[in-house]
C-alpha cells in the first residue's frame, strides 16, 4: 500500500504542478486581453476568444473570472510581451513567446534553457523569417465552396482553404482572425471549431535523429517549466 500511495501522491503532485502552470499562463493572457481592451468578453473579441480557449483547456471558471476582475481594477501587474528566437538541438528553429513583468528574469531563464541543451539564442528576426504568421481555423465539413462564399461575402482576406479527410481548414492573415470566425458563425450557426488560433507555421520542417529528438524533448520541457513562457513554436517534425 505504501508504494501505491507514493506513486499516487507523485501523480497528484505532478498533475497539480501542471495545472498550476496552465492556470498561471491563462491568467496572464486573460489579464492582458482584458487590460488592453475592455474587461467584458461580449465587447472584447480578443478576450472572448481567450476565454473560449481557456474553457477548452478545462481552466476553472473562477480562475478566468479572477483574471478578468483583476484587469478591471486599478493598478496590478504590468505584463509585456517578449519574443525570443534561437536554434535548438539538431539545428531546429524555435520561437518563444513570453509575457513578463521582469525582462531580466525572463531572458535569464530562457537563455539558461538554451545553454543547458547546447543550443543558441539568435538575433531578433533571424528565425521568425522561416515561419508564416497565420490565423488557422479548422472544423468538420467538406463543402469548401460554401465556406469560400461565406469568406468572400464577409470580405475576409483568406490565404488558403484546405479540405481534407472531412475537415476544412482556413488560413488567413492574423488581422482577419476574428472577422473570419464571425463570418463562419453567421453562415453556419451550429459550427464548432476544432482549431482556432493565431500561430507560426514553419515553411519547412526538420527531422531529427533519435538522440537529437530526445535532447529536443528535454529542451522543450525546460522551456515549458519557465513561468513566463506562453507559447513555443518550432519546425521539428515530431513522431505521432
Amino acid at each position: 500500500m505504501g508504494r501505491i500511495f507514493e506513486k499516487r501522491k507523485h501523480s497528484i503532485f505532478k498533475t497539480a504542478a501542471t495545472n498550476s502552470k496552465l492556470y498561471s499562463k491563462y491568467s496572464k493572457q486573460l489579464y492582458m486581453a482584458a487590460k488592453n481592451g475592455v474587461p467584458d468578453p461580449d465587447a472584447n473579441p480578443i478576450l472572448r476568444s481567450m476565454v473560449e480557449k481557456a474553457k477548452r483547456d478545462n481552466v476553472p471558471s473562477h480562475v478566468i473570472e479572477k483574471a478578468i476582475q483583476k484587469a478591471a481594477g486599478t493598478g496590478g501587474e504590468d505584463f509585456l510581451p517578449a519574443r525570443y528566437e534561437g536554434f535548438g538541438p539538431g539545428g531546429s528553429l524555435v520561437i518563444i513567446d513570453c509575457l513578463t513583468d521582469n525582462n531580466t528574469r525572463t531572458i535569464s531563464e530562457v537563455r539558461s534553457c538554451f545553454t543547458k541543451s547546447g543550443s543558441k539564442l539568435a538575433a531578433s528576426g533571424s528565425v521568425v523569417m522561416s515561419f508564416d504568421h497565420v490565423a488557422v481555423i479548422s472544423f468538420a465539413g467538406d463543402n469548401e465552396e460554401k465556406v469560400l462564399e461565406a469568406m468572400f461575402a464577409a470580405d475576409v482576406a483568406v490565404e488558403e482553404v484546405e479540405s481534407k479527410d472531412g475537415s476544412i481548414t482556413i488560413f488567413a492573415p492574423p488581422a482577419e482572425f476574428y472577422k473570419a470566425k464571425k463570418a463562419l458563425h453567421e453562415a453556419f450557426p451550429d459550427l464548432e471549431f476544432d482549431v482556432q488560433e493565431i500561430t507560426f507555421l514553419p515553411q519547412t520542417t526538420k527531422t531529427l535523429s533519435s538522440d537529437e529528438l530526445a535532447s529536443f524533448g528535454k529542451f522543450l520541457n525546460m522551456l515549458h517549466d519557465c513561468e513566463d513562457v506562453q507559447e513555443i513554436y518550432h519546425n521539428v517534425s515530431l513522431p505521432t
